[in-house]
């Protein structure tokens, strides 16, 4: 890295603008100065860094804000890495002073450049594919959120005039049917006044296989309560916006969905990362926006220490031992490898391997876990190899 680079440029990126510390491989200052977020001001600066030799860029966020200086970089033709701000915050107790300043904070960025590499993240902003990821996956992430704050706005409300139809309708809230009947009918006043028949028809049409039992289920928890909550009529009016609310939301996920399939299908680590069970388009894109081609990684355990999923292992003379989880870590790709080894419970090997661990004594999270760490090191090797999922002959014996 030092013989590399004869300068470290570290950015503390702002909205407006950013500050700038340049230090060369002795750690002398060569630039220290507040820099305006625009093209040409940034040019200024990297050309004029440029004659000192090759430089190193180096940003404690390369999106949003960020996106910007990373671009002219790129354009300019130098290497751009991104500093963690976790690892930003710890390596920033090693120097003195405790004041937070734009300044300390670039300074901080090019000295761990200069002499923690490790610590740095490549950015991979350069794929134009990604980029469209990043941006779409966002927008699906803020989706998912407001899907998950109406779906409790609405059980919230059922729990609170009719506890016994929440039972019922709450945990399928964003099933198409249930979301037609409260769009059409409204709260239990509603759908008691709707009729079998008519709640039958609704439902039908939306789930042909389901649709006599959940109306049979919604009439039973209807006759579970004769008194009438106070509320409940407001409720009515509103539990029909909420119901349209949500299946707007959904709807635009699915749009969503179907955009990055189509973004991910040109992606030639789509194919590989897609035949892993339980890895869909939503975790395959969060996974290649944090992965990359996994390149960035030496080994397995440095992936997984990554995700935060490798057990971190504490002792302190007699009294303090063993291993625990990490508190640090991405946690979106955590989140990601997670949701994956629960979908993958539907595959054999990995049923067994989970099955195994709960037999261990471990519980269900903690065994899922140890599933994702499991599965952390398969899909390492599946980017190392560039090679899609392959399940061994060994796995369908423990299987069977």
């Amino acid at each position: 890295m030092h013989s590399d680079y004869q300068v470290f440029l570290g950015l503390d990126v702002g909205k407006d603008g950013h500050h700038a510390v340049a230090l060369d491989p002795g750690g002398k200052r060569l630039h220290d100065a507040a820099l305006v977020n625009t093209e040409n001001k940034l040019r200024q600066v990297f050309d004029k860094l440029a004659r000192h030799g090759r430089i190193l860029v180096v940003v404690d966020q390369p999106a949003s804000i960020g996106a910007l200086p990373v671009a002219v970089a790129r354009a300019c033709g130098h290497q751009v890495a991104y500093l963690p701000g976790l690892a930003m915050r710890r390596i920033a107790d090693l120097h003195p002073g405790a004041a937070k300043t734009d300044a300390r904070d670039a300074y901080v960025i090019a000295d761990a450049a200069r002499s923690l590499p490790h610590t740095l993240r490549r950015v991979d902003v350069g794929d134009e594919t990604l980029a469209e990821l990043e941006v779409l996956v966002g927008f699906d992430d803020d989706l998912a959120g407001e899907a998950t704050r109406i779906s409790n706005r609405i059980r919230g409300l059922l729990t609170q005039i009719h506890p016994a139809l929440e039972r019922v309708l709450g945990p399928r809230v964003q099933h198409k049917a249930v979301l037609e009947l409260l769009s059409r009918c409204g709260g239990p006043a509603g759908l008691r006044k709707a009729g079998r028949s008519q709640l039958l028809q609704i439902a039908s049409k939306n789930a042909p296989r389901m649709g006599e039992r959940l109306v049979g289920q919604v009439m039973t928890a209807l006759d579970e309560q004769t008194v009438t909550v106070p509320g409940t009529a407001a409720a009515e009016k509103i539990l029909p916006r909420l119901a349209d609310s949500l299946r707007d939301v959904l709807l635009q996920r699915d749009r969503v969905a179907g955009e990055v399939e189509g973004i991910l299908d040109a992606h030639p680590l789509a194919r590989v990362l897609t035949s892993m069970p339980g890895i869909g388009v939503r975790t395959a894109a969060r996974i290649l926006l944090e992965v990359g081609d996994g390149t960035a990684f030496k080994t397995p355990g440095h992936l997984a220490a990554y995700a935060g999923l490798a057990p971190v292992t504490r002792r302190s003379g007699i009294s303090v031992r063993g291993e625990h989880p990490p508190k640090g870590g991405n946690k979106q790709l955590k989140r990601a490898f997670f949701l994956a080894a629960f979908a993958s419970l539907a595959h054999p090997p990995s049923r067994a391997y989970y099955d195994r661990k709960r037999a261990q004594g471990k519980r269900h999270n903690a065994a899922l876990i140890c599933l994702a760490r499991r599965r952390c090191d398969v899909l390492f090797a599946m980017l190392r190899d560039q090679t899609p999922y392959q399940t061994r002959p060994t796995d369908h014996a423990l299987a069977a």
